[in-house]
């Protein structure tokens, strides 16, 4: 591996999202050589993909340069690769450039789509958890309304022009808003010669309400706004199988869809090598206060591959930006302090509250003691979001088009760049 050895002790972070990138960007490196590694070379502000799927941002806008964000620090190298396996016994990590050693490990791998063993949905559904998939999404929603006007089988054409999202979490209900506010405003105008009406929009999730996560009041808000728009929800409902383009359900409801969204379930994703006996609820990593991987003194796990129980959180802290930003900035902290010689305290997460917003002048937020829904609350969900990008030019490029899109109900090119094709076989 071409990293050159210094007299400094390595620190290697896997992952640059929320939290690994955190790390990267606090640590001090006058103390420690810093090497990150990730499988792409962006970060990318997952908050947002929806908004590329929906055809409402383009992917640089939501994406960051990794070598861009770290150039100015020293002591401090970024590689390209998968991580093959972790050998924590010998503090080395086998990837596919080759093996790198290191003295202090944080894996902030994040999470990956949970599909319940379900292969058929895990086949032909399309997940939205990386820019690939909300590019996918994005041209299969528009090819998909390019076929439905050549087409005269009228079956078929409902078919095209059926969307199904599996999940009522942030992700599945900001999409369905989305998708509503291109079927309601921005569609009719590229397709002038299409029956709209033929679109339906339906939200399938197994819990009693929308934002399940949320306060009653928030959820019951979001399901009306969602309901004006147009979109069809079913609650208390779990979806069984997909194949030959039928969706079908624990009830007695069936939807024949040409694309099945899935926002439904996630689980901790991490590379192999670590203790099997340690993995606990959500397929994550658990760690204790430190965010220290039990059994092992110098691997540390953040974000959604890891998992912190307390009293307050029993199941474990919620899979959250903010979750994985917090344990960023702490580690980066504690190791700062290990460097002096100084003793680490130990984690305790700040919940700042959560928000969604379901289209044009409508969201929720939650924060702290304060519920609020609305426009206010929509330009507060546009504050925090643009505050949170990675980049100046980024948040410019998004506030741009944002205003643009609100005034010109015009989002986005809508480029089918590289058309969608469904996957034959695993």
């Amino acid at each position: 591996m071409n990293i050159p050895t210094i007299d400094l002790p390595r620190i290697v972070v896997i992952g640059a999202g929320f939290a690994g990138l955190q790390v990267a960007k606090k640590i001090d490196t006058n103390q420690y050589q810093l090497v990150l590694i990730d499988k792409n070379n962006y970060h990318t502000f997952q908050p947002l993909l929806y908004q590329v799927s929906s055809a409402g941002l383009e992917p640089d806008s939501i994406a960051y340069p990794i070598r861009k964000i770290l150039h100015k620090k020293k002591n401090t190298f970024y590689r390209l690769t998968n991580v093959e396996h972790i050998d924590t016994e010998k503090s080395i990590i086998k990837t596919a450039i080759g093996d790198i050693f290191y003295d202090q490990l944080v894996i902030a791998t994040g999470a990956t789509n949970n599909f319940f063993g379900n292969d058929n949905i895990a086949l032909h559904s399309l997940p939205m958890k990386s820019l690939t998939d909300a590019l996918n999404l994005r041209s299969k929603i528009l090819g998909n309304f390019e076929k439905a006007l050549n087409t005269t089988d009228l079956e078929r054409r409902e078919e095209l022009m059926n969307f199904v999202i599996v999940g009522a979490g942030p992700t599945g209900v900001e999409l369905a808003g989305a998708l509503a506010e291109l079927k309601n405003k921005i569609l009719p105008n590229d397709f002038p010669d299409l029956d709209l009406r033929v679109m339906k929009i339906h939200v399938i999730e197994a819990a009693p309400r929308v934002l399940a996560p949320m306060h009653e009041n928030s959820s019951e808000k979001a399901f009306a706004a969602l309901r004006k728009l147009g979109v069809h929800i079913w609650t208390e409902t779990f979806v069984t199988d997909y194949k030959d383009n039928i969706v079908t359900t624990n009830g007695d409801q069936s939807f024949r869809t040409d694309t099945l969204i899935w926002a439904a379930g996630v689980k901790g994703d991490f590379p192999e090598g670590l203790n099997a006996a340690e993995i606990g609820r959500g397929h994550r990593i658990i760690t204790d206060d430190f965010c220290k991987a039990k059994g092992v003194d110098n691997v540390y796990i953040l974000g959604d591959a890891g998992l912190i129980q307390s009293e307050r959180y029993p199941q474990g802290l919620p899979m959250l930006a903010s979750v994985a930003m917090q344990q960023g900035v702490y580690l980066a902290k504690a190791l700062n302090r290990l460097a002096r010689n100084k003793k680490a305290v130990p984690f305790i997460y700040n919940d700042k509250g959560s928000m969604a917003t379901i289209g044009r002048n409508k969201a929720v937020v939650e924060l702290k003691k304060f519920r609020f829904q609305g426009f206010f609350a929509w330009l507060v969900w546009m504050f925090v979001h643009l505050m949170l990008l990675v980049g100046f030019r980024n948040r410019v490029v998004v506030f741009v088009n944002w205003m643009w899109n609100y005034f010109r109900y015009n989002n986005g090119l809508r480029l089918i760049v590289r058309p969608y094709k469904r996957p034959t076989k695993a």
